[in-house]
């Protein structure tokens, strides 16, 4: 489980937000001018566009600015100024379903609305909750902290000291990027700890240990950071004394992605785990026990968690150990302390089946909750171990809805979470309780567009190789095969993130209120079928996420649902780059192409920002073998003059440190020059998100569509 925290740290995905609390956070700063970062002595002999990774520098902005300029003539209309409002009424609205973690006797949640456009963190009790209209304490008001102090802040995050939750450390980015100020919360005062735990801006890495202990990554000085930003040492800071005296715990190596330090609890019962991510999928794990470092014995490409008196491995490939083979996908188990000592004889918590994967899963008191997708349909079971063996309990589940199960509070005992939504079905949240207690709805969310008349349909495209690739699609009941609907066609397709049912506010507010249809790719390199559907189209093999992605567009013209002139597609980071290679390789295939926040220069991606930490995914481009995959795809390098190519609108950030603003900035650049249908839209403010708040988002959100709209002839 904790890739997933990696993941959410180092990759995002801006294909439609399902969840209208989660909409991007940026605002206003002002970076330092970036000097252009180059191994390659005839780098800017074969890109003549290279000036333009200076981020900030005075000719590259000006390029900007010419190009926001050109892009806000063309899509700031009437129209995109309505749907604008509209979607920041969905965005701000009141009667949002707010989402809440327990933390000790309180829920919590942050807060963006009208009034607090850069968010609050309140917290109310289970009892408010329930009601319509519940009571909040607000414990922290960033927009409050950052006129009293001058700066535009955005809330990046808390790490809680547990049991208590008494303590937070709080997380504050100038701009939405990565990088963040770090400061001890006191939460009963509901004000900083002014000689407390404090970090200036870096991307750190910080977990409580104990009330006067924390473990951190930071930017310690020259050679503390890996080579894609990240901590790579990790060390253990005592409360009054300075940064500088903090205990060296363990050092990575500078081609790492990052070394992380946290204390596990559960049931009362802490683990120290230090784990150096040698990759972005391969990792080790140390348990410590005071000044001890133990190495725990896995393959690498297994991934560690703990429960109870357990340690859970999940695996990414089959795992031979003693005499049994266990696939790819499976959970394990043994108890801890028995492992350590060399009684390494696991057992299945869960084992995957051909078209059936463990999606996720938590622990509550005594039971495991497994979230599962077959055919990327939810099912949901709860373990537990008893009688020397781990059962399964299955729970009821219906329906196309993503349904998920998360621990309530796993030290209070088996209560649980039950969240229910589907593309056209608002969430709904009940609590339910494992020894008997059924789950009963608590809130749910209104609905934020008129789905009369739809209805959401699964379909399979056959992929060049003969795959099954799974995509669902929202139209009317009973569609019209005319061979001329307006489709919106998403997807992502890497580090094993799954695309799932979700609520499609904005989608349905601009693009199904106005008859079009709405089309999710579940496209390898994801996570739908587990690992193995992830690992299918990883480096040599990543022209099979793009086949995908190619069967299902050429399988909705064969269906007669639409014709390439009014297919358009939409994508962002990784989905950007499957974007960029869609426009490149099949441009024939779409009508019109929506490229966000997007990886384009695979050949310079691992020397960008966090690019490195992504070779695990895409292949080194410095390794020839390597490079000459990559080479077949990589768009910066495959875009060609006197092609027709589809009309496509880039979006950027300035304040993205984690994929470089450089590729959209160059791809658009090198298609102008060529002569191509382009526009560029780079927002100076956020991060990889794309927008610091929720007036932003309805702007980008509203210019992406009217560019649609315009091309598409919605």
């Amino acid at each position: 489980m904790q890739r997933l925290i990696l993941l959410l740290a180092l990759v995002a995905f801006a294909c439609e937000s399902t969840a209208t609390d989660e909409q991007a956070k940026r605002t206003q700063y002002s970076l330092p001018d970036a000097a252009i970062p180059t191994d390659d002595e005839d780098a800017a002999v074969d890109d003549p566009y290279l000036w333009l990774e200076d981020i900030t520098g005075s000719k590259s902005l000006a390029w900007v600015a010419e190009r926001n300029a050109q892009s806000k003539g063309a899509l700031e209309t009437d129209r995109q100024r309505a749907l604008q409002k509209r979607l920041l009424s969905i965005y701000d609205s009141q009667d949002r379903l707010p989402s809440v973690s327990k933390r000790g006797a309180y829920l919590y949640n942050f807060w963006q609305d009208e009034q607090h456009p850069r968010g609050v963190l309140r917290r109310t009790s289970l009892d408010e909750y329930k009601k319509p209209q519940p009571a909040w304490e607000v414990v922290l008001d960033i927009d409050a902290l950052a006129t009293a102090e001058s700066e535009n802040w955005v809330w990046s995050g808390a790490s809680w000291l547990e049991p208590a939750y008494e303590r937070a450390l709080i997380s504050l980015s100038r701009g939405g990027g990565d990088a963040a100020v770090v400061r001890e919360f006191n939460v009963a005062t509901k004000a900083f700890v002014a000689d407390g735990f404090n970090l200036p801006e870096a991307k750190s890495d910080v977990a409580w240990k104990d009330a006067d202990t924390i473990f951190v990554g930071t930017d310690f000085g020259p050679g503390s950071q890996t080579s894609s930003g990240y901590s790579r040492i990790t060390k253990e800071w005592k409360r009054g004394t300075p940064l500088s005296a903090a205990k060296t715990l363990f050092e990575a190596q500078p081609e790492d992605v990052i070394v992380s330090t946290y204390r596990d609890w559960h049931q009362g019962r802490a683990v120290d785990v230090i784990t150096r991510w040698v990759t972005f999928f391969e990792n080790e794990v140390y348990i410590l026990d005071g000044d001890n470092v133990t190495k725990l014995d896995k393959p690498d490409d297994v991934e560690v968690s703990f429960f109870a008196d357990f340690v859970l491995f999940r695996t990414l490939s089959a795992w031979q150990q003693n005499a049994q083979t266990w696939p790819s996908g499976a959970l394990l188990a043994a108890p801890l302390a028995a492992y350590r000592s060399g009684q390494t004889q696991l057992q299945a918590v869960y084992t995957p089946a051909a078209n059936r994967s463990l999606s996720s899963f938590s622990g509550t008191k005594n039971a495991l909750l497994l979230n599962v997708l077959e055919d990327v349909h939810s099912r949901l079971f709860a373990a537990r171990h008893q009688n020397n063996a781990w059962t399964q309990t299955e729970l009821p589940v219906s329906g196309l809805e993503t349904i998920e199960a998360t621990a309530y509070d796993a030290a209070e005992g088996d209560q649980y979470w039950q969240s229910m939504e589907g593309f056209i079905e608002p969430l709904t949240l009940a609590l339910g309780d494992l020894n008997g207690t059924a789950p009963e709805v608590v809130r749910r969310a209104p609905t934020f567009f008129d789905a009369s008349g739809l209805e959401v349909t699964q379909h399979f495209a056959t992929s060049a190789d003969g795959t099954p690739i799974p995509y669902f699609q929202v139209a009317k009941a009973n569609l019209p095969l005319t061979g001329d609907h307006p489709v919106y066609l998403t997807g992502y397709g890497g580090f094993e993130v799954s695309l799932t049912p979700g609520y499609i506010a904005s989608a349905g507010a601009a693009w199904l209120e106005r008859g079009g249809v709405f089309v999710q790719a579940n496209i390898r390199g994801g996570g739908e079928y587990g690992p193995a559907w992830h690992e299918a189209a990883l480096k040599q093999n990543r022209q099979r996420a793009y086949d995908d992605f190619i069967a299902i567009g050429t399988d909705l013209i064969a269906r007669k649902v639409t014709r390439p002139e009014r297919l358009g597609i939409e994508g962002g980071s990784n989905g950007g780059l499957l974007m960029g290679v869609m426009l490149t390789q099949r441009p024939d295939l779409w009508g019109a192409v929506v490229c966000a926040a997007p990886l384009l220069d695979m050949k310079r991606y691992h020397l960008l920002l966090a690019g490195a930490s992504w070779m695990g995914e895409y292949g080194d481009p410095d390794v020839p073998e390597q490079w000459s995959a990559i080479a077949k795809y990589s768009p910066y390098q495959n875009v060609r003059p006197g092609v027709e190519y589809p009309p496509v609108l880039f979006t950027t950030s300035t304040l993205d440190d984690r994929v470089h603003p450089g590729h959209a900035r160059k791809m658009a650049a090198r298609m102008l020059e060529q002569g191509h249908d382009i526009l560029f839209y780079e927002n100076t403010e956020g991060g990889h998100a794309g927008a610091a708040n929720n007036e932003q988002s309805a702007y980008m959100n509203a210019i992406e569509y009217e560019f649609l709209y315009q091309r598409l002839q919605l």
